[in-house]
């Protein structure tokens, strides 16, 4: 978190300067009334449009006990963006913070976006939260915090909603919100568009996730697809790193390609398997990243490890000429020792758009104290149907012709539990995993 993005004690004091404030659960919170004593609790506020404010998302913090990021896009330039947060129904006591200007240029767009920090939020605490823009206010949208002891959570997993038109990513996000409405948490390990600089696919991501994205927070992963442009051609993904802002990474050149974040009793470590496609803008990628994973495998104290990433870490046998044999992949040779290395519990994949439970390796072996290796499947309609042969590490595979699926997992104490669903809810596969 930077400076710019916080906002101090002393800072909000200032910016609130002439207004009651009162202390409340370690934040400030500002006596709703105005400069003139007048309580404007019931006056009413003009909504924001659609178009004057969309695509509202919460991501993910390095710590979810205290923190939210909450971003959002509009149409033309808000005059005066900001947040303002309260605890849940408490309508006497509120904190006002200002919003950055975070806009950029891509696809022959300005893309109006603003970034706020939700900080010195209490853990296990409901607040709520409304987009203000002078005179005019969005709804308010729920903020739950986690806790550091949170030993139960549900979380969904989507990947490679990469698709044609998104129908099918919608009604995959949506029904799978719709059975398990307790979700905390959701994550999408990549090829989230299937091309990276289209604006309008994006917009069609997004706008598939409405009353997910900002009702919970996201935890992104980037995908190859995200680094193409127009023309096809290997770009750096410029649209995702922008409109995900994640955990700092202390990167001079890789920020926001890979991060890593606790929720509850888990660490999640997020890697960026991009270095193909942007290996000819800047290199080091994924050296970078295996150093920087080791230290960050060993500094966390959270009993549950779980990585995220999209390429995968076996390579499948493909019949045609040139024959490719089956085995591990280059991403799989450089990071599964190290996953072994600092027993981390799961790691789960795409890219393939394949489900594959591989079950528990070491050394490309089974092994009941290896990782659990999860090849997620897909969720949009790009369909590789019967590419991949069969893997000799493969225990579960998908029903054949795969269809998109979405995954739960289901944290509680000492006992995780993953399950695969196909979209109308019908389950497909189930593990868990026992420390």
């Amino acid at each position: 978190m930077t400076e710019k993005n916080k906002i101090s004690r002393r800072n909000f004091i200032k910016i609130m300067a002439g207004i009651g404030v009162l202390a409340a659960g370690g934040g400030i919170f500002t006596l709703r009334k105005t400069s003139l004593g007048r309580d404007i609790e019931n006056q009413a506020r003009e909504l924001l449009q659609d178009k004057q404010f969309q695509y509202l998302r919460q991501m993910v913090t390095s710590d979810n006990t205290r923190s939210r990021r909450i971003m959002w896009q509009a149409s033309e330039y808000m005059s005066n963006p900001q947040i303002r947060l309260r605890l849940q129904n408490d309508t006497k006591r509120e904190m006002v913070i200002p919003a950055q200007d975070d806009s950029f240029f891509d696809d022959g767009e300005n893309h109006i976006q603003y970034s706020a920090m939700l900080d010195r939020l209490e853990p296990g605490t409901k607040y709520e939260f409304a987009v203000e823009d002078g005179s005019k206010a969005s709804k308010w949208f729920p903020v739950q915090t986690a806790t550091d002891n949170k030993d139960k959570f549900s979380m969904l997993i989507f990947t490679d909603s990469q698709s044609s038109d998104y129908s099918d990513w919608r009604n995959v996000a949506q029904n799978a919100i719709k059975r398990h409405p307790d979700a905390e948490i959701f994550t999408n390990l990549g090829d989230l568009v299937d091309n990276g600089e289209d604006s309008s696919q994006w917009r069609a991501w997004f706008g598939a996730l409405d009353g997910i994205i900002d009702q919970i927070p996201f935890a992104p992963v980037v995908g190859n697809h995200e680094c193409y442009n127009r023309d096809w051609k290997e770009q750096l993904p410029m649209a995702y790193l922008r409109f995900f802002n994640v955990p700092e990474n202390n990167s001079k050149d890789f920020n926001r390609y890979y991060y890593s974040f606790d929720y509850g009793q888990v660490h999640f470590a997020v890697l960026g398997t991009v270095e193909k496609e942007i290996k000819n803008f800047k290199s080091g990628l994924m050296d970078e990243q295996a150093d920087w994973l080791e230290k960050d495998l060993q500094r966390t104290t959270k009993p549950w490890k779980i990585v995220l990433m999209h390429k995968d870490v076996l390579q499948y046998r493909i019949a045609r000429m040139p024959e490719r044999k089956e085995g591990i992949s280059e991403e799989g040779q450089l990071f599964m020792p190290i996953f072994e290395k600092y027993n981390v519990d799961i790691v789960l994949t795409g890219h393939l758009h394949t489900y594959r439970n591989r079950g528990h390796v070491i050394q490309g072996k089974h092994d009941p104290n290896g990782p659990l290796y999860i090849l997620c499947g897909l969720s949009g309609n790009v369909r590789y149907d019967r590419l991949w042969t069969d893997h000799a590490l493969d225990e579960v595979v998908a029903p054949q012709p795969e269809t998109d699926n979405y995954m739960t997992m289901d944290v509680e104490g000492n006992v995780i539990t993953i399950r695969c669903f196909l979209p109308d809810g019908t389950k497909i596969d189930e593990v868990k995993v026992n420390k």
